[in-house]
Formats: structure tokens, C-alpha cells, sequence
């Protein structure tokens, strides 16, 4: 992250409801310039909400927010040049093709065609440049507004839910751009329900439920923090799961699948008793990842 004394963004207890469901409930939260944070939680927990309150599409009940010193309440133009956005319902011009979209929005920052041509080669869409917007496919029209959202080249970018349609492949490859971004000084603001994604790009991810942040640090610190343990999985039938339960060190045992899931916060002690009752081969170790603490914090909020 860069060192700069402004943050890109700083929510003050922000709030936000519709009739009685409360949206966004006493949200604060400091983003620094250069910071690449995930905002997760389940459907419903507040985080397109505080997004677009955070990006002036809408207007808080309380509370105030701040965007590279700027204020997008009420409808700030001067903020619109310097950040990005992609919505999970982006809008194209439906008659053009993918170079003509993109062509059109960055005449709209006063920018030439090779802005567009860049922003087509950043999300790997030139071989699609002269395809129509109806014609590309669900994946290719996710990566078409990401190309919207950076076409200007933004100091802050808004992506929510970015790789939703995209196949594993097509995911890997936007991860690369999103890599360089971040190295190029941007930042980066970004839904995801991929937690594995979150874990292998963002520097801190926020938790929501319910419209409250429950979580918020680096998935390393989440995750060293969290009593979620290692798990040790092996073939069912290979040790029956009571005689696993007694062993030194295992937490609780279950059974899914044909698998056998020893859970402990002492692994060393786990497998030296599991060696003296079984066969070691085919058994399995799993660390604790940011799903497991992502799994565990909803929970124990439900």
C-alpha cells in the first residue's frame, strides 16, 4: 500500500434503511490509497448497498463518506473521473460492437480511441473488439464493463462481483489484471462470494452481515485468529469415527462423502496418535482457509 495521509475513502457510521430491513447499520471503515479490500458476507448483508452509497448512486439515512477527499452527497461530479464502477447489472450500448462501447465511453472523459483499445487489451476482450455487445457471450460481457469501469483509468475502482460469469480460466486471467493494478497504485474496492479469491488477492478483507462489518483484517490475521484448526480427512473405514474421537488432540469428528474429517488444533499430536492406530497412507491435511473463518463468523451471527 502507498503511504499517503489521505485514505482513498473513509465511511463514519454510515446507515442505511429500507422500511424496516436495515441495509447498512452503523458502518465505519478507513480504506487507504492503494488498498485492494474484498467486502464479503452472504446475499442480503449490506454490501452492494454500502458500495453504491460509497460511489454517490445512493444517499445514506446517517452518517457521512469521503472518496479522495471528496464527498459524493449529493451527486458530485467532480468525483465521477476519478473512480470506476461495475455493477453487477452493468449498462452497454446494445447496437455497438465492444470497440464502438467503449469508444463511446471514453469520448465521454475526453479521451481518444486508444483508450479503449487499452482498456479492450487490459481485460483480454481484442479479439472480441469488433463483435457486437448482444452477440458476446456472459463472460465476455463481464469483462466488457470491468473495460468500462477502467477505461479512464481511475485512481479508485468499485467491482462487485466481478468474475461471477466467468469460468475458472477467464477468473485466473482477470486476477492477473487485477494484480496489476494494484501494482500500478490503484485501488481497489471488491465484492466477491469466490472466498478463495479474496484470500489469494485482497490485502484486508471487511465481513458484513446483517449491515454490520463483524470482520475486518487481513485474511492471514482472520484466519490465525480464528479457532477453526486444521483438518485431517481420511477414507471412512479406515479407523471407525469413535475410536477417532478419542484420539489425543481431535477436537470433534465428522463424516461426508466417503471422508472422514478429524478436526484439531494440535496436528502434530493428531497424527502421531492417528500413526499408532492406522495406516498414514492416503491421509490428508487441510489448513484453515478464509472460508472456514468466513463459515464460522456468519454462523455464529445467525
Amino acid at each position: 500500500m502507498q503511504d499517503n495521509a489521505e485514505p482513498a475513502i473513509e465511511v463514519d457510521r454510515l446507515s442505511k434503511s429500507y422500511g424496516a430491513v436495515r441495509a447498512v447499520d452503523g458502518v465505519t471503515l478507513t480504506v487507504p490509497r492503494g488498498e485492494f479490500i474484498g467486502l464479503l458476507g452472504p446475499n442480503g448483508a449490506g454490501k452492494t448497498t454500502l458500495i453504491e452509497i460509497i460511489e454517490g448512486l445512493r444517499t445514506p439515512d446517517t452518517g457521512t463518506v469521503t472518496v479522495l477527499g471528496h464527498h459524493p452527497h449529493p451527486r458530485n461530479r467532480a468525483l465521477l473521473p476519478l473512480i470506476g464502477v461495475q455493477t453487477q447489472k452493468s449498462a452497454f450500448f446494445p447496437h455497438l460492437t465492444a470497440s464502438e462501447h467503449l469508444e463511446t465511453v471514453a469520448a465521454f472523459y475526453g479521451l481518444d480511441r486508444q483508450a479503449a483499445h487499452r482498456a479492450l487489451a487490459q481485460v483480454g476482450l481484442t479479439d472480441s473488439a469488433d463483435a457486437r455487445v448482444t452477440k458476446v457471450s456472459g463472460g465476455q460481457r463481464q469483462r466488457l464493463a470491468i473495460a468500462t469501469a477502467l477505461v479512464h483509468q481511475p485512481e479508485v475502482i468499485f467491482l462487485d462481483e466481478p468474475t461471477g460469469a466467468l469460468d475458472p480460466q477467464a477468473r485466473r486471467d482477470l486476477w492477473a489484471v487485477l494484480r496489476q493494478l494494484k501494482g500500478a497504485g490503484k485501488t481497489i474496492v471488491y465484492t466477491t462470494h469466490h472466498l478463495e479469491e479474496a484470500e489469494a488477492l485482497c490485502d484486508r478483507v471487511a465481513i458484513l452481515h446483517r449491515g454490520r462489518v463483524v470482520a475486518l483484517d487481513t485474511p492471514r490475521e482472520l484466519i490465525s485468529r480464528a479457532a477453526v484448526g486444521t483438518q485431517v480427512l481420511l477414507p471412512v473405514g479406515q479407523i471407525a469415527p469413535e475410536q477417532a474421537s478419542s484420539l489425543d488432540g481431535v477436537d470433534s469428528v465428522t463424516v461426508d462423502n466417503g471422508t472422514l474429517t478429524l478436526h484439531t488444533q494440535h496436528l502434530t499430536r493428531v497424527l502421531a496418535a492417528l500413526g499408532a492406530s492406522t495406516d498414514l497412507d492416503g491421509v490428508q491435511t487441510r489448513a484453515a482457509t478464509l472460508e472456514d473463518v468466513y463459515l464460522e463468523l456468519i454462523g455464529a451471527q445467525s
